[in-house]
């Protein structure tokens, strides 16, 4: 028996077949839709089974490679080799509220938890209504939006060490910042977000989402294939406003495109490869009108595997 056979009994043991894939296209697992193929993709269900497959990971020497939604991620074309650990909606994707708080599982979509809370008329998760990621993504990147940030209303985090063991984490632990949090650099994986909301107005609650929710469909490039904003927002501007003063939007290489709509977003403009957009983003051209009287860095805020 070789190694690959014996990984997928012993994976066999601890998952249902529906809940692991052998060379799978990681193209079908972002919201890029960009991605070479991963040796093996696997869907947990449970923090007990988070566990045992990093521990077997480890057990034959595999790399690891955790993902929420898939929305803010750039797959290389060759793939990611080992063990992808994905937090889906359909198996790892629980919420239930206790007063003003609201449990959820990592595999949770933005978008569920934020209607949830208002139709139990929880105030703090409004802005989170349109953001494609999954709560564990999230917290991984203190997601925000319109003023709103996940810095504000997490209390507690439960996740799996390197180790496989269970870890907890209060908020004071969790070194929010402008799209950091701890676990960018401790490798855990977030399994359950635990967030404190407060009571509020059912109609301002739902008013703020929809005018957030038209916000965003009317300014964003969301008919085609992304992975959200391209880039940080460098201190004291706007990268799509910095982007857009180049005279860049609409460039392509390949099938990726500087979005007409938006010069922050870098779109799948048709059978784009990953090397396609990493092209585009390094493109240089200088900028037009008043220069800026300090440098300004432009970082990626992808993350790319």
């Amino acid at each position: 028996m070789d190694c690959e056979d014996a990984f997928k009994n012993k994976l066999a043991e601890i998952l249902k077949g529906e809940q692991f894939i052998f060379h799978a296209p990681m193209s079908e697992q972002t919201t890029f839709k960009i991605g070479g193929a991963a040796d093996v993709l696997i869907f947990p269900s449970s923090i007990a089974e988070v566990a045992a497959v990093i521990k077997l990971a480890d057990e034959f020497k595999l790399p690891g490679t955790i993902l929420g939604n898939g929305s803010n991620v750039l797959v290389l074309d060759k793939g990611i080799r080992g063990v992808v650990i994905k937090f889906s909606d359909k198996f790892f994707g629980k919420i239930r509220v206790e007063g003003e708080k609201i449990f959820a599982d990592a595999g949770a979509l933005l978008k569920d938890v934020s209607k949830c809370a208002a139709e139990n008329s929880l105030s703090g998760l409004e802005f989170a209504v349109g953001i494609p990621g999954s709560i564990g993504g999230a917290v991984y990147m203190n997601a925000g939006a319109y003023g709103g940030e996940m810095k504000n209303i997490v209390a507690n985090v439960t996740a799996i060490s390197r180790e496989g063991e269970v870890v907890k984490f209060n908020a004071a632990d969790l070194n929010l910042g402008y799209r950091h949090s701890i676990f960018q650099q401790n490798g855990c994986a977030i399994c359950e977000v635990e967030m404190n909301l407060a009571h509020g107005n059912l109609d301002e609650i739902k008013s703020h989402m929809e005018d957030f929710t038209y916000k965003r469909e009317s300014k964003q490039p969301l008919e085609f294939p992304s992975a959200g904003s391209t880039f940080k927002r460098p201190e004291g501007y706007f990268a799509g406003t910095l982007i857009d003063k180049t005279g860049l939007k609409g460039l392509k290489v390949g099938g990726a495109m500087v979005s007409e709509k938006h010069a922050g977003f870098v779109v799948n403009a048709g059978c784009a490869t990953a090397q396609d957009v990493l092209n585009l983003i390094e493109v240089r051209k200088p900028y037009k009108g008043e220069k800026p009287t300090t440098t300004i860095h432009v970082e990626k805020e992808m993350f790319d595997y």
